[in-house]
């Protein structure tokens, strides 16, 4: 496969000013950065507020002091090292630290640390724990981007999950489609995987990250048809982000694009925040009138869309925000509250349900399932280089 080739050093974009570049240096000393020539193509450099552009290259304000590494204390969902169990009927495998590229509001930019070695290459302990659990009837592949694993190490990841009676349902979360639409449309084997595992009885869902219209190009287009002919269902989440989608008419035409193409509208999200998401952040309330307004914009395809919030008690869903209240819904909850109704006062600033005064009362903090996994909240704010492992402990 002709594959773009990957930039992982700031300084070859020369379409970036010499002096910028020098700036944005120090940024990728502290989040890594990464992209292909493929996407870097979609960008107009003639547009310093090109959406692309900042979706991928680094700002200044990723250094401003703002949130935490791991703003859903996603280190207390693991029960052995590399897999996650939140809720109920839900696992986790985090297969892969590495991304087609690297977007900059990523909620799970600790991975990409040095010294963080949270996604396992070894997924057996996970597939283990799997196994053992009949409650679990659905399992996503997640990191990082699992797609950009070789089609033969997703095969053993996906023929063992196959063997589990009780796991109906395989997920893989990837940017992929759109990040490098070649390597999905191309791979005759990775299509053929998909048509062996993804049937009538159990299907694949791909978990696409698509943020803006400009991302669906003819070739994205084409990696969304070689899956559907596949056999995998595809459907939509992205965050709604300042400076990136925060526009009706913007989420409006990728509500179409997304129906016309076939794929579902599935989530939009409240940026989660996550230390150097200080740029992207909208309030509660800009949010859900920028969807609100968007969705009236499109049909009932698009409207199916839901506006949640990742929090680590569950997904809370914003059913509306009207005369300083936030009306909320718990649509995942890691304590079985699922549906719980909730009203808050919602202050004009608020961005994450913790802003909402009282919201206290409706969840507790959680408590860790292993302990041999660290939380990345108490490394230091400065990635440090990784050392070589002596045992088989797990930092996150």
């Amino acid at each position: 496969m002709a594959q773009p080739k990957y930039v992982l050093d700031i300084d070859k974009i020369k379409e970036i000013p010499a002096s910028e570049r020098a700036k944005l240096k120090e940024i990728t000393e502290k989040f890594v950065f990464r992209v292909n020539e493929y996407y870097l193509g979609l960008i107009d450099w003639n547009n310093p507020n090109d959406p692309i552009r900042k979706l991928v290259i680094p700002n200044e304000g990723e250094l401003s002091e703002y949130g935490r590494w791991d703003a859903s204390d996603e280190d207390t969902n693991y029960v052995v090292p590399g897999c996650q169990h939140k809720y109920e009927t839900t696992a986790l495998l985090i297969c892969s630290e590495v991304c087609g590229a690297y977007c900059r509001y990523c909620f799970r930019k600790r991975l990409f640390r040095n010294d963080v070695k949270e996604a396992l290459s070894d997924v057996k302990p996970g597939l283990d724990y799997i196994a053992n659990t009949p409650a679990i009837n659905n399992v996503l592949l997640t990191g990082g981007d699992p797609l950009i694993l070789a089609t033969k190490k997703l095969r053993m990841i996906i023929e063992q999950l196959r063997q589990i009676e009780h796991v109906k349902i395989i997920r893989i979360g990837s940017k992929l489609p759109v990040f490098n639409p070649m390597r999905i449309y191309e791979d005759e084997a990775l299509l053929d995987l998909i048509r062996q595992y993804s049937t009538a009885e159990n299907r694949i869902y791909i978990m696409a990250h698509i943020n803006h219209p400009v991302e669906i190009t003819e070739e994205a287009k084409k990696a969304f048809a070689a899956l559907h002919d596949a056999g995998a269902i595809v459907v939509n989440q992205t965050p709604v982000l300042k400076g990136i989608n925060d526009d009706p008419d913007v989420l409006a035409e990728l509500l179409d694009k997304l129906s016309w193409a076939g794929v579902t509208p599935y989530y939009f999200f409240i940026n989660r925040p996550v230390a150097g998401n200080n740029d992207f952040v909208l309030t509660l309330k800009e949010a859900y009138r920028i969807v609100e307004e968007a969705k009236a914009k499109t049909s009932g395809l698009g409207k199916r869309v839901r506006l949640s919030m990742s929090h680590t008690s569950g997904k809370i869903e914003i059913l509306a925000i009207e005369d300083g209240k936030a009306y909320l819904k718990y649509h995942q909850s890691r304590d079985n509250d699922y549906g719980k109704f909730m009203v808050l006062d919602c202050p004009e600033e608020a961005a994450w349900f913790d802003d909402l005064p009282e919201n206290e009362q409706y969840w507790s903090p959680p408590t860790k399932k292993t302990d041999q996994v660290i939380s990345v909240n108490e490394l230091p704010e400065m990635p440090q280089k990784r050392k070589r492992k002596t045992s088989s402990a797990v930092l996150s």
